[in-house]
This record gives structure tokens, C-alpha cells and sequence, in this order.
């Protein structure tokens, strides 16, 4: 356990910006700090990725527990949720659609296992082609399916993208991309997208013309025989 708000607190860090680095709401982080919630080994990762040593500072004894309500709260280790799916055909739908309520409940939907129940905007994609395949235990291959979490756009003028720890869906108006995110201009409002397959270069893209960029947090991969 991690002592987050002496850590917001002592480094001047607003609980704005721990939203955009572990992906969640408000709320959520307020539970963690008054001591309702745990902040679990993944969520340190992603604060341990993006702020380096200085959060071991603050990282608590493992026999240390921080109890500050009477209300106990059922916590189940996996949940199931189910989200729209944009598979490779529906692609250039979506493009049209994506604002559209009655085009995204058309979709087809998808279960994934959580180990919370999420909030915000989720969707998933499947992969299309091979830029995202190097080989690696890292990569996406074609037909993996993509759980992902909205960035809501306040967020792309506030935080630069490119210092999480994240691979990235960018609803682009030419088309939708998978891929990593390796420089945030803010001041330009640019974006600099990398392939993990060495084939493909770099590209820079401005984000005006881009509709919405959504966060992959989990993935699936069809067995092949």
C-alpha cells in the first residue's frame, strides 16, 4: 500500500493528473486516499512506471493497513464486464458512427475479466494488419481483440500521452491505429506514433484531426490450430 495523498501532497501533484496516469475518476482516487479502497499492485506500476523511486518513498510496510471507515465493502477479485466491439469490418462504420448511441448499440459485445468494476467509456477493438507485431511477447497481432479505456480529450491538452507506460487506439479520421505514443507536442497539439514492427516509420499527427484516443488496459487472443 502507498501513502497517495502524502505523495500528491508533498510533490505538488493534483489528483487530476494521478486520474490520467492510472486511468480512473475522481472518485475513485478519493476512495483510496480516505482509505475505502486499495490501491492494488497494478495501479503502483503504473505510478511506479510514470514517477520513478521517489514513490517507494512512500510505499507503506506490508503489514501496515490504513482503516478509516466502519463500512465494509465487497470487493470481488474478477469481474466480468461486456463492451461493444469494433471488429476489423466495422471499422470505416465507426469512423461515421462513433458519436452515434444507436450505431454503438448495434455492435457486437465481448466479455472481459476485470479485477474492479470500471467507470468510463470502454470499448473494444480488434487488431487489424501486423504494425504492432515485432515478435515480441509485447506485440498485437492480427485479430486480437483490444479492451480499452477512453482519454477523454480535456486530458490531451493537460497530460502528455506519451509518458505513460501505455499502447494507444487513436480514432484517426483517415482510419483507426494501434499503436505506442512516443512524443506529445502540447503546445502544437501533435502527436508522434510508433509501430513496434520495424517496417513501418514513425508518423506525426496532429491531433485536430483526430477523434477520440482510447488507453488498451487488457487483450485477447484467439487460439490458432
Amino acid at each position: 500500500m502507498i501513502d497517495l495523498k502524502t505523495f500528491r501532497k508533498e510533490n505538488n501533484i493534483s489528483q487530476a493528473e494521478i486520474c490520467a496516469v492510472l486511468g480512473i475518476k475522481q472518485p475513485y482516487i478519493s476512495s483510496i486516499e480516505n482509505g475505502k479502497r486499495p490501491l492494488n499492485e497494478e495501479k503502483f506500476k503504473l505510478l511506479y512506471d510514470h514517477y520513478g523511486d521517489i514513490v517507494l518513498k512512500y510505499k507503506l510496510p506490508d503489514n501496515v493497513v490504513i482503516i478509516k471507515s466502519n463500512d465494509a465493502e465487497f470487493i470481488e477479485d474478477r469481474l466480468t464486464k461486456r463492451v461493444p466491439l469494433v471488429n476489423q469490418y466495422a471499422y470505416a462504420g465507426y469512423l461515421i458512427g462513433y458519436q452515434d448511441e444507436a450505431y454503438i448499440e448495434q455492435l457486437p459485445t465481448i466479455a472481459f475479466d476485470v479485477d474492479h468494476d470500471p467507470k468510463g467509456h470502454y470499448l473494444a477493438f480488434e487488431v487489424r494488419g501486423d504494425s504492432m507485431d515485432d515478435g515480441s511477447r509485447f506485440s498485437y497481432v492480427d485479430g486480437d481483440r483490444l479492451f480499452c479505456r477512453e482519454i477523454q480529450p480535456h486530458l490531451w491538452c493537460n497530460s502528455k500521452l506519451h509518458l505513460r507506460d501505455w499502447d494507444f487506439v487513436i480514432v484517426h479520421k483517415e482510419g483507426i491505429l494501434v499503436k505506442r505514443i512516443i512524443d506529445h507536442d502540447v503546445q502544437n497539439h501533435t502527436i508522434t506514433i510508433h509501430s513496434l514492427n520495424p517496417f513501418y516509420e514513425d508518423q506525426v499527427i496532429d491531433l485536430v484531426d483526430v477523434y477520440q484516443i482510447f488507453n488498451v488496459i487488457g487483450y485477447q487472443r484467439k487460439t490458432r490450430r
